[in-house]
């Protein structure tokens, strides 16, 4: 499977935003932070504007944000809204041409494949994306170098995902 670049670019998009939270970002600033067109990234973040993810404000002071927390935005639903207008292969289309499309069973299994592949983007949240991960932070600040956030793992058998330690976030 591979993604678009829209997709791509819309998760880049929103990674900025989320760690410039409280903010309203510029498209130039934007499109400069995650190395994209201003005119591909003004379709982007239209999509994503349609779709519920970030507001926009227009005008000479405009800009857009997110339009909720981080922690609320689903990864799935991300790809699902960038991706679900194209067809994962011919048979999943309605101009679907294939000769073997009567006698085919292939279809449900790759329709079951795409939905797993969706079902565990749905259970990652852009929080996740950007909490305790100082590399990105440094990549995508709007305001320059922040003092790195100390973090622990998560306790999860899948890996280290960093989670905040209360008591030092609270300082």
């Amino acid at each position: 499977m591979r993604l678009t670049t829209r997709t791509n670019l819309a998760l880049r998009t929103l990674m900025f935003c989320a760690v410039n939270k409280d903010r309203l970002v510029r498209k130039q600033d934007a499109a400069s932070a995650v190395n994209a067109s201003e005119n591909h990234l003004a379709q982007v973040i239209n999509k994503l504007a349609q779709e519920g993810f970030i507001t926009t404000l227009r005008g000479r002071h405009g800009g857009f944000h997110l339009a909720r927390a981080a922690s609320s935005i689903s990864v799935g639903a991300v790809f699902r809204a960038f991706e679900s207008e194209l067809p994962f292969i011919e048979c999943f289309s309605d101009h679907n041409t294939c000769p073997l499309k009567a006698h085919c069973i292939m279809r449900p299994h790759l329709s079951r494949a795409v939905e797993a592949f969706y079902s565990a983007l749905d259970e990652l949240y852009l929080s996740e994306l950007v909490s305790c991960n100082s590399g990105l932070e440094a990549l995508l600040s709007m305001d320059g170098p922040r003092v790195p956030s100390r973090c622990a793992p998560s306790g999860k058998d899948d890996g280290f995902i960093a989670r905040p330690i209360p008591e030092l976030a609270a300082q």
